[in-house]
């Protein structure tokens, strides 16, 4: 059976992609640091992994069943931020706001609905953000955490609402030019 490497995300206006890709650009002179294609970023609301192709329905029944009691909601981006730290980054992202307690509510629906189908929970608490690049291993300390403090003080100049009104099961397919994304079933909200 092949296994398709997946996750449910939340798509982003093309608009805030290219706004994005402006900041990236911006700072793209950082050593040890690969940047997320614009055109790929977009929320992450759970990471699947290589998942069965027969249980692909059973996965967009389980997004119907945590989208049905939820409105649709808007969003927008807040402020730049690092994991885990300034001085040790691992993934440079951009925050979000506005109404955080109906995307809250949305993951931990969906968390519940596919932990029937035996996905396991995410162990972590969820921390929305839009991930614009990851330093790679190996980098020394001295590099990320002047990467970090780079990142953490540019300017981030753009307001753009994020008017979520679905959720997208995607499937990610890994090549050396990064990972390439393609919406596998799209399930509105509501």
């Amino acid at each position: 059976m092949e296994q398709i490497r997946s996750f449910i995300a939340i798509e982003l206006p093309d608009e805030l992609r290219l706004g994005l890709g402006r900041l990236q650009a911006s700072l793209k002179n950082q050593a040890g640091v690969k940047w997320v294609d614009p055109s790929g970023i977009h929320l992450t609301l759970k990471f699947l992994g290589g998942v069965d192709a027969d249980r692909l329905g059973g996965i967009t029944q389980a997004m119907e069943e945590a989208a049905a009691g939820i409105s649709p909601f808007r969003l927008e981006v807040n402020g730049l931020g690092v994991f885990p730290s300034p001085r040790q980054v691992r993934v440079a992202w951009v925050g979000l706001r506005g109404d955080i307690d109906s995307l809250l509510r949305l993951q931990q629906r969906l968390e519940t609905s596919l932990s029937r189908l035996g996905f396991t929970p995410e162990s972590r608490p969820f921390t929305p953000h839009l991930t614009l690049a990851r330093v790679r291993d190996g980098v020394s300390s001295e590099t990320r955490g002047g990467f970090g403090q780079a990142f953490i003080g540019a300017t981030l100049d753009m307001e753009c609402t994020i008017e979520v009104g679905a959720i997208a099961l995607m499937r990610s397919q890994l090549s050396r030019q990064g990972a390439i994304y393609s919406r596998i079933s799209l399930v509105s909200l509501g």
